[in-house]
């Protein structure tokens, strides 16, 4: 037996966060907002990106993770960057390259830690 993959990856938010987290992960990140079953519809937000799914759930006595983190593969980090700088969001400097790859830690409208990572080639 083995894991195969990874279906998704959970991140909390506070109460009341739906909107914030929207701004960020749709309109800045590019991902597209998928529905929820009826039972989990009342909190959070789920998104997607091809194969990448993201969920965001309420935390009642929510603090941020500022160390765990997902990391998304991106392409031009660049350009994204500027995007979330213009937005006004808070950016790590960048951060040592992993062979070859170039990434930066970001961080969402709660305060939780975010790598983008751009693959040489």
């Amino acid at each position: 037996m083995k894991i195969l993959s990874i279906d998704h990856v959970q991140i909390a938010m506070p109460a009341g966060g739906e909107e914030k987290a929207r701004a960020f992960y749709m309109d800045l990140l590019g991902f597209a907002e998928i529905p929820k079953p009826p039972e989990l519809a009342k909190r959070g937000a789920w998104f997607e990106s091809g194969s990448t799914q993201l969920h965001l759930g309420v935390e009642p006595d929510f603090r941020p993770a500022r160390k765990a983190h997902p990391a998304f593969i991106v392409d031009h980090l660049d350009a994204l960057l500027e995007k979330i700088q213009a937005a006004g969001c808070e950016i790590d400097s960048l951060q040592p390259p992993l062979e070859g790859t170039k990434r930066v830690h970001v961080f969402d409208p709660f305060g939780n830690r975010i790598e983008l990572m751009e693959k040489p080639g």
